[in-house]
């Protein structure tokens, strides 16, 4: 069986403050590659897995260098190209103690957003492939992107590929573009056989409330709920955040089955974040190994959650650690300096 992940998304610039300076404090701003489904691309490749990225570009040195940070890091970039627009870009200030962290988007018109939802072949594109990781950021940033999803998912779906979905609900976005985002989200997420989602994103998704101040947050009925309504659903897995403040948090998961059984985490204590950017597409990642690798769900589940709580020790978007220290700190041995 092919172990091949594609992941199809834009490839965005982040134009940073440093430190926790507000943005343009100084004339400087820290640049690096991102988005969300590059992130899981990149984090599966530093795993060890195949993994090709499907995307377009701005025709122009940015877009180059996008790309050429994909491959640096393993990432199959062949079905990457280029074409009129510009690159996304999203400017972040990272917050301190009780000033919370922003996020600019500046994405319109941008290559990936202007390219024609039909110019992607997917039966080839699909071919080897075991799954496909997609994310609702890509429908959020208009029809085209919408439509292409869809096509990707439903291709999938047909040809036999399992489909992971990372909810990634961005208000903002879909604001932007002033479309209802629940029949459009709840086309991709009836197609996904994982969802990483939270309570929020499945009540957008199916046009309902749920109550946030449930013991759990509202998983348990988010969960309910999801496969009542997506029959090809079989797992269903978020992380679980308490914010002691902007940089020390707690971090924990929760994983449900359809076959009814439920797994939960321990929290991580995480008093000193560097960057939290990526965190989830880290545990979206940590969770398609352990199904590639087939471990249990809870091990896959545990392994997630640290490949997600490690990221919050590095800058930047891209996780960049491997099984290895995952392991380690799984183990306790995460501490001991590796010589």
């Amino acid at each position: 069986m092919s172990r091949k992940v594609l992941c199809f998304g834009e490839l965005l610039l982040r134009l940073a403050a440093p430190a926790s300076e507000r943005l343009l404090q100084s004339p400087r701003l820290d640049i690096c590659v991102g988005g969300a489904e590059a992130n899981v691309a990149v984090s599966l490749a530093r795993l060890g897995h195949e993994v090709a990225m499907v995307s377009v570009v701005a025709d122009n040195a940015l877009g180059q260098a996008a790309v050429g940070e994909l491959r640096r890091h393993g990432v199959d970039t062949r079905s990457v190209r280029a074409g009129a627009g510009r690159m996304g870009l999203y400017f972040l200030e990272a917050g301190a103690i009780q000033r919370p962290s922003r996020v600019l988007y500046d994405r319109a018109g941008s290559a990936f957003a202007r390219a024609d939802a039909d110019s992607y072949d997917w039966p080839a594109l699909l071919d080897g492939v075991s799954w496909l990781h997609l994310s609702g950021v890509t429908p959020a940033l208009g029809a085209s992107g919408a439509a292409a999803a869809i096509a990707a998912a439903r291709a999938a779906r047909q040809a036999g590929v399992r489909i992971c979905f990372d909810g990634n609900f961005r208000s903002s976005l879909w604001q932007e573009w002033g479309v209802d985002p629940a029949p459009i989200l709840h086309e991709l997420m009836s197609q996904a056989d994982v969802l990483v989602a939270d309570h929020r994103d499945i009540a957008v998704a199916l046009a309902t409330q749920i109550d946030p101040h449930a013991a759990d947050g509202g998983l348990a009925k988010a969960a309910e709920l999801a496969f009542a309504a997506f029959p090809n659903l079989q797992r269903l897995a978020c992380t679980q955040r308490q914010q002691r403040n902007v940089d020390h948090h707690a971090l924990s998961a929760v994983l449900f089955h359809r076959d009814g059984s439920t797994i939960s985490t321990p929290a991580y204590e995480l008093p000193s974040i560097v960057d939290r950017i990526g965190t989830g597409d880290a545990f979206a990642a940590g969770l398609l190994h352990g199904l590639l690798r087939e471990m249990s769900d809870e091990a896959g589940l545990h392994f997630a959650l640290a490949a997600a709580s490690l990221k919050h020790s590095v800058p930047g978007d891209f996780n960049l650690v491997d099984a290895q220290e995952i392991e380690d700190l799984l183990s306790g041995n995460g501490f001991h300096v590796r010589r």
